[in-house]
């Protein structure tokens, strides 16, 4: 019996201190046990929490644990940038952060900054062991955005990646652990956000598992995923490869048929097993899925282009069939308006990793009951259909 609204939200007590608590994409407010008084800087980053610049300046904050407010600004490819923010950043970049005052831009010059006024985290910035590495950081990204952006010549661009990527094998076989220093420390930092992206793009663009075909950075990988802090920021394959085309302006496919495979996988399932994530499955995300929709749900069905009270009931079925187990058959012509929500789902900004990966499946599994049809297609071009605005409580 598919469970009404009331019924639903008894099946999950799930909450977080979004002050004090593990890193999260919905705080305000990072504490990290101590007064507010404490607060000396304000990080200006993305609603949708997805920002690169924006990730790195984010999980430095974190793994330094230094106490930080957070705005949230609407980047241009979701929807039109607050006026507030333009009159105080009138480049509109981000992200930006207030120390002390002082508004500093670049995600670069904001660590160099906080490594001044905090200390470096492990190694400073421009240490001698870190300067190459941060070179070898840009080299490994341009390669990425050659192979990754043309559709010329992609076996050159491929054997191009592929030389810096066993560069960088070699960088982390200096050390016996899993970081590009004995320690966790700035330059991991660097290296994560597009090292994620390029896991994500390469898999399914082009058919290619950095994280699984590369020993040294699958367990490089392997040991971020032990950080909570990484683990709050941390995104899907789903969410980056139909974000990244209208940031890079385009993702071109290959000819390679692994790609036809691998991009099944992330487009319809089953998204367990995806290799963006391989730390053990929380016994929450299911909890945090629900808490997570019910929380937003009014906002959801309203954007849904299908009929209100047609999307709300099946809507609920699926969330039934989370929880309990029990197949629910949603309405006639419900399908495509639950795969309008699946393929929508963003990581970390609406929940965690696993909690959309269960909640995907939920949406999937009761979609297929009544038929194939999909969703209103991605727009390529921009990610207006995420914009904040559609939501009145963004968190």
């Amino acid at each position: 019996m598919t469970l009404a609204w009331t019924e639903l939200a008894a099946l999950t007590q799930w909450q977080i201190d979004r002050v004090n608590g593990p890193t999260n994409p919905q705080s305000r407010l990072r504490l990290f046990g101590q007064p507010e008084s404490e607060v000396r800087v304000t990080l200006y980053r993305d609603h949708h929490a997805w920002c690169p610049y924006c990730q790195k300046v984010w999980l430095w904050l974190e793994e330094k644990q230094i106490p930080y407010r957070v705005e949230k600004v609407t980047m241009f490819c979701y929807g039109e940038k607050e006026a507030w923010y333009k009159r105080k950043v009138p480049s509109g970049m981000l992200p930006a952060l207030e120390l002390d005052g002082r508004l500093i831009t670049e995600s670069d010059d904001i660590l160099l900054a906080l490594e001044e006024t905090f200390g470096p985290l492990g190694w400073g910035l421009n240490d001698q062991q870190v300067i190459p590495l941060r070179r070898l950081e840009r080299s490994l990204f341009r390669a990425w955005c050659s192979w990754l952006c043309s559709a010329r010549q992609d076996e050159t661009r491929r054997n191009q990646f592929l030389k810096v990527a066993a560069q960088v094998e070699e960088a982390l076989r200096e050390h016996p652990g899993p970081y590009f220093l004995p320690e966790f420390s700035v330059v991991d930092v660097v290296f994560t956000p597009f090292l994620e992206r390029m896991n994500a793009s390469f898999y399914y663009y082009k058919g290619y598992s950095l994280r699984e075909e590369n020993e040294r950075l699958g367990a490089w990988f392997d040991g971020m995923e032990t950080r909570s802090t990484y683990r709050g920021t941390q995104s899907d394959f789903h969410t980056h490869v139909h974000d990244l085309p209208p940031q890079m302006g385009a993702c071109w496919d290959n000819d390679n048929p692994q790609r036809l495979v691998y991009q099944a996988k992330v487009d319809q399932g089953p998204w367990l097993g995806l290799p963006d994530a391989r730390y053990p499955e929380p016994e929450t995300s299911k909890a945090e899925a629900l808490h997570r929709v019910i929380k937003h749900h009014e906002n959801i069905i309203r954007v849904n282009p299908a009929d209100d009270a047609l999307f709300d009931e099946a809507l609920r079925c699926a969330l039934t069939f989370m929880m309990t187990g029990e197949l629910c058959p949603p309405p006639a012509g419900s399908d495509g308006a639950l795969r309008y929500l699946r393929d929508r789902i963003s990581v970390p900004r609406d929940m965690s990793i696993y909690a959309a990966k269960r909640l995907r499946e939920a949406l999937e599994t009761t979609a297929a009951l009544v038929g194939d049809h999909q969703g209103v297609p991605l727009p390529v071009k921009h990610r207006r259909d995420q914009d904040p605005v559609n939501f009145a409580r963004i968190s």
